[in-house]
């Protein structure tokens, strides 16, 4: 795994380790994804949650984001991100948090100053599988769509055989594209009701 463009070009990155619930997200399809995300990224607030070791956080930082927090309950995978993280010599524009993310986020997004701009949210496959929208909603989409930015945009990426909903709390489903057995899902603030 590598840094595909930016300051960080060509860096490689520590891999999620053997045994992990973590699918990291293939050459291709971040880069296409990262060419649609590249005008939202300049000074941009980034949360990179479900993160692995953190490939996407780390590309945002690489292409121009300001900041990143991370998170992700795997302790192994969250020390390699730390170990990927002074590689790149970018402590101080990241932070990282540690546990369930839907149990978890309300409380951490409340650490942050200001908008989020970009959100990854990349849930292993099982757990989305078991999701119930309406629980998930409350306590996943809805603390972060409050936390967005008016022209912010969460990318929810999920297996193809799992229909996401067009709106999600605040949040309305702009654009979905799908790699192999993946889909791309990008949800943003519906203004009206923000």
């Amino acid at each position: 795994m590598r840094i595909l463009a930016g300051r960080f070009k060509g860096h490689n990155l520590l891999a999620p380790p053997g045994r992990t619930q973590t699918r990291p997200i293939t050459g291709r399809a971040r880069k296409s994804l990262f060419d649609i995300l590249s005008p939202h990224l300049a000074g941009a607030m980034v949360l990179d949650l479900y993160c692995g070791t953190g490939t996407m956080g780390l590309e945002a930082l690489s292409r121009g984001a300001r900041a990143c927090w991370f998170a992700d309950r795997d302790r192994t995978a969250l020390k390699r991100l730390r170990r990927n993280i002074q590689a790149l010599n970018v402590q101080d524009c990241c932070g990282v948090w540690q546990g369930d993310v839907p149990a978890r986020l309300r409380r951490w997004l409340t650490d942050l100053d200001g908008a989020v701009d970009v959100a990854f949210v990349d849930p292993p496959y099982a757990e989305t599988r078991r999701w119930t929208w309406g629980v998930i909603e409350q306590r996943l989409f809805g603390p972060l769509g409050g936390k967005l930015a008016g022209d912010g945009t969460v990318v929810l990426r999920t297996p193809a055989s799992l229909a996401v909903p067009q709106r999600i709390d605040i949040l309305a489903a702009t654009r979905t594209k799908r790699y192999g057995g993946t889909v791309v899902t990008l949800l943003e603030p519906n203004v009206e009701e923000k």
